[in-house]
């Protein structure tokens, strides 16, 4: 009996922490994706559904013969990222913002491994302090951001490592 006590109490405490560590904290907001530039280094191939050109526009100082590399920023809601889908050059960067109520873990495909960008897993690759592996490796908290830069060409699935079913592609040229 006492056996048996024991083990649902751990079973309780194991789901309770779980529950803790993918909840995150309560917040909500709603904003349209627009990008603008960025100069950030860092580093495709999973099929995905069709892409939609994201519009371009430049803005800020740049150095003198220096190419603009536009930074898009994808939305990350409640009712998952948007825009989803994204078409951009090699060099160029996203930010996902976090405006949702819960924590957002961006991720390059296949949950939960983490290996289409990359090729390599999780564990392999977290922490990402190259940021070459199109991974946060973390909760991303409400109101807050992350940027990846894509150095890689090809058509790059993501998803919220908190949600899964939440996805979105890359597509880098």
């Amino acid at each position: 009996m006492n056996k048996i006590v024991i083990a649902v109490i751990i079973i309780a405490a194991v789901l309770a922490g779980a529950y803790v560590l993918l909840r995150g904290p309560q917040s909500s907001s709603r904003e349209v994706a627009t990008p603008a530039v960025s100069e950030q280094p860092s580093g495709g191939t999973t099929p995905q559904p069709p892409v939609a050109q994201a519009p371009a526009r430049e803005a800020g100082v740049r150095p003198e013969n220096s190419a603009p590399r536009e930074e898009y920023i994808v939305t990350y809601t409640d009712a998952g990222y948007s825009p989803a889908n994204l078409n951009l050059k090699k060099g160029e960067a996203v930010t996902f913002k976090n405006q949702s109520s819960q924590s957002l873990w961006t991720a390059s495909d296949v949950h939960p491994s983490h290996r289409a960008y990359s090729g390599t897993s999780l564990d392999e690759h977290c922490p990402d302090t190259t940021n070459t592996a199109f991974d946060a490796c973390r909760g991303v908290l409400p109101g807050q951001s992350w940027s990846f830069t894509f150095n890689k060409v090809g058509t790059w699935g993501y998803h919220n490592h908190l949600s899964p079913g939440d996805r979105g592609a890359i597509v880098v040229e």
